[in-house]
């Protein structure tokens, strides 16, 4: 075997078609583009999410809802998930720092604790909000509260 000899396997290319090269090639006179219109012209290109004239999909989907630039966004946090904290590292404290470190929430992100599941052991909660429910069932097994 040699560089030379080297071929690709049959029927695996193919050859390029030439347009625009004449008459006599059978894709001379418009070159494939067809007679007039935006796309026989040099230079076409279409607008992003043109429909030919229809109207866009943008433009057709009704369009509801606000979110304003000012609001805070809350990473909630349920008791649930407090309590399983406190059994599985035996924390008697429950602050940022402790649920950055173990994954349950980034150390930027705001707190809520929300009511949601059954907590058991006595915490001392550090939070930026807390649900009325969350701090009454905090406060019922002799835990505190401090909000940030």
């Amino acid at each position: 075997m040699k560089l030379h000899t080297l071929t690709p396997a049959e029927g695996s290319t193919k050859n390029r078609k030439r347009i625009g090269r004449g008459t006599g090639s059978g894709r001379g006179g418009t070159s494939t583009r067809g007679h007039k219109g935006a796309k026989s012209r040099s230079g076409y290109k279409t607008k992003l999410g043109f429909e030919g004239g229809q109207m866009p999909l943008q433009r057709r989907v009704p369009k509801f809802g606000f979110k304003s630039l000012n609001r805070v966004e809350f990473k909630p946090v349920n008791l649930d998930t407090l309590q399983a904290l406190a059994e599985q590292y035996s924390l008697d404290a429950v602050n940022l720092e402790a649920l950055a470190s173990h994954g349950i929430a980034s150390k930027n992100d705001k707190i809520k604790i929300l009511g949601g599941g059954e907590l058991k052991a006595k915490l001392d909660v550090t939070a930026h909000k807390f649900s009325a429910s969350a701090i009454a069932a905090i406060e019922k097994l002799g835990g505190t509260v401090n909000t940030i």
